[in-house]
């Protein structure tokens, strides 16, 4: 008796294509293609889009190890859930003008939506801390690094002690031994995120540094993921939207609050701040950098 197959779902579908039945295997490719697609449609209406019928359907699902359709696209979203760019293409052509508008449309409401929940007042005390942190670590993965650097090299014109990690070249441990209780960290958590994360987080809370977090996961109706988060116990938790109605996710709020942060840091920093940004263009000027 073969065994009862595991894995992700994408995983199951691919080591199942030898075996398929014609039908079933157009049934796989059309999956693979748009593999988000199961996570909104119904049995039917994926049966459709492969023109295929309901009973491949159901046997399908049952061979790559489901008891039922509804199981496989539970399985579906929870993979749909994790970000991952594959499961976020459709099968839907609105053609490029109308794709590119609503696009547009998206990150103006992922930016409108993020500041209705984060007070200025909020980012003034965060702003506040940097300026007076001893260092400033700001740390970041994968895409969430992007924006750890793009938010260092902001603030790093006004305070000059401002670390992002993790460093090429060096593990976080080198860097994470450092942190003392005058500092301010500030983590970027952004889908998809590293296993490790919930690591870091214990190991951050072990740290005297008082953390800021930045994320882009809200709780699900009747689901606590504020678990995660509750690792790290941050003193400051900014949470944006980068829903996207394509496969890549739409960051114009997460840019916006790093502007925004760093401005805020720019403005109360008062004489020191702009003394510092003096003597920066001063030696631009004598390097002849720019």
């Amino acid at each position: 008796m073969s065994a009862v197959p595991s894995g992700s779902y994408i995983a199951r579908i691919r080591a199942a294509l030898p075996s398929l039945h014609p039908t079933e295997r157009r049934l796989a490719d059309t999956i693979l293609s748009f593999p988000g697609e199961i996570a909104s449609y119904s049995a039917t209406e994926l049966a459709q889009l492969a023109n295929v019928s309901n009973a491949t359907v159901t046997r399908f699902v049952r061979r790559i190890g489901y008891e039922s359709f509804d199981q496989a696209r539970q399985a579906a979203r929870a993979a749909q859930q994790t970000g991952a760019a594959v499961f976020r293409v459709s099968a839907i052509d609105q053609g490029p003008e109308a794709a590119l508008m609503t696009q547009i449309a998206q990150g103006r409401q992922n930016v409108e939506n993020s500041f209705s929940a984060i007070s200025l007042a909020e980012i003034d005390n965060l702003a506040d801390a940097i300026l007076n942190a001893g260092r400033i670590w700001i740390i970041g993965f994968r895409t969430s690094q992007a924006f750890a650097l793009y938010l260092g090299t902001q603030i790093g014109q006004i305070a000059p002690n401002v670390t992002v990690l993790p460093q090429a070249g060096q593990t976080l441990a080198e860097s994470l031994s450092s942190i003392s209780a005058k500092d301010v960290v500030l983590v970027f958590a952004l889908r998809r995120t590293v296993r490790q994360l919930p690591l870091l987080f214990r190991e951050l809370r072990q740290t005297p540094g008082k953390a800021a977090l930045i994320s882009d996961v809200a709780p699900e109706p009747g689901e606590d993921t504020s678990l995660l988060e509750e690792e790290l116990s941050p003193r400051w938790r900014l949470r944006v939207q980068t829903n996207a109605p394509g496969p890549l996710f739409n960051h114009a709020a997460v840019l916006t609050l790093c502007h925004i942060l760093a401005t805020r840091v720019l403005e109360r920093s008062g004489q020191a701040g702009r003394k510092r940004l003096l003597a920066i263009e001063g030696l631009h000027d004598s390097l002849d950098e720019l």
